[in-house]
């Protein structure tokens, strides 16, 4: 059955950063809901592409050729195999749409590693 989705209301039940949730599925694309604040972690995809939609806030996506500020109501697609590291001073309210089992921090396993994704 087709539903709707209300983003503010999603947002509002996420309480802490970095750890993304699925909204939603369209074919093999998950559409992630995430908050964050502060810097994230140099990482890249071997084999993902992912594109983060600035619902609120402001992003800038440190890329190793140059920055790139991602405003609310942007979008940044970052090509698999492109390093890069979010960062946003203040918390920024993102959606990511990549395929459900892509990991949070890529190459890179630390503590900011997310393995199993929650549904919200």
């Amino acid at each position: 059955m087709p539903h709707k989705i209300d983003i503010a209301s999603v947002f509002a039940q996420i309480h802490d950063y970095e750890h993304p949730r699925i909204a939603a599925m369209v074919n093999e694309c998950a559409v992630k809901f995430v908050k964050l604040k502060g810097e994230f972690v140099w990482h890249h995809h071997d084999e993902e592409d992912e594109l983060f939609m600035v619902v609120k806030g402001s992003l800038l996506m440190m890329l190793r050729d140059g920055d790139v500020t991602v405003n609310e109501g942007e979008m940044i697609l970052i090509p698999h195999g492109v390093e890069h590291c979010p960062v946003s001073e203040e918390e920024v309210q993102l959606i990511l749409f990549e395929r459900a089992n892509t990991v949070n921090t890529g190459n890179v396993v630390n503590d900011k590693t997310k393995v199993s994704i929650d549904t919200i």
